[in-house]
């Protein structure tokens, strides 16, 4: 999954100019919003090993690891280079959503699931518009396959569906009195 058009793909699209400058910023910004959900993804897959959600987590954090992958692999075939600064900001902004309060100081709460997985899912909701966008501008812009696109897409809405799912069953556990 790291290309995004495949080899020997004969492209007969007009190659009109993209905007390199603010397409950049752009790729950049979803980056450092997919460093975050590569982390977010991962702690709470690590969070919840050994019960029912936890080998779903661990699906979907490996596709979400797998997607910021494909993103870097979109913003080399499109010469945007990766912004450092904004890659280790997104790793802070995840890491300080740690520190907020839960209710409890020394357990983690049923609470931190059922907030961890809306954060997660708007992750997701943030990844499929990239990915919406980026379907937009391959009508115009050969360098990027409409076909991968459209796959990741389908893939990001699964995982929304997924994510609702588990966050509402955590959120009945959470709220309702048993």
């Amino acid at each position: 999954m790291s290309d995004v058009r495949s080899a020997g793909t004969a492209d007969t699209r007009p190659a009109e100019r993209t905007r390199s400058d603010l397409l950049g910023i752009y790729l950049n910004d979803h980056l450092a919003g997919s460093t975050a959900g590569v982390r977010r993804a991962g702690h709470l897959a690590h969070t919840q090993r050994g019960n029912a959600n936890g080998a779903v987590l661990r699906s979907i954090a490996d596709e979400i690891a797998d997607d910021r992958e494909t993103l870097l692999a979109i913003m080399r075939r499109l010469g945007v280079p990766a912004r450092r600064y904004k890659v280790l900001a997104g790793g802070a902004l995840e890491l300080a959503g740690r520190l907020k309060s839960n209710g409890r100081i020394v357990r983690r709460s049923p609470l931190t699931t059922v907030l961890e997985l809306e954060l997660l899912r708007l992750g997701v909701e943030g990844k499929a518009a990239a990915w919406r966008t980026l379907r937009g501008v391959a009508e115009s812009d050969h360098r990027l396959d409409p076909e991968r696109l459209d796959r990741l897409i389908e893939r990001a809405e699964q995982q929304i569906r997924t994510l609702e799912d588990l966050r509402m069953r955590q959120a009945q556990r959470t709220f309702l009195a048993p």
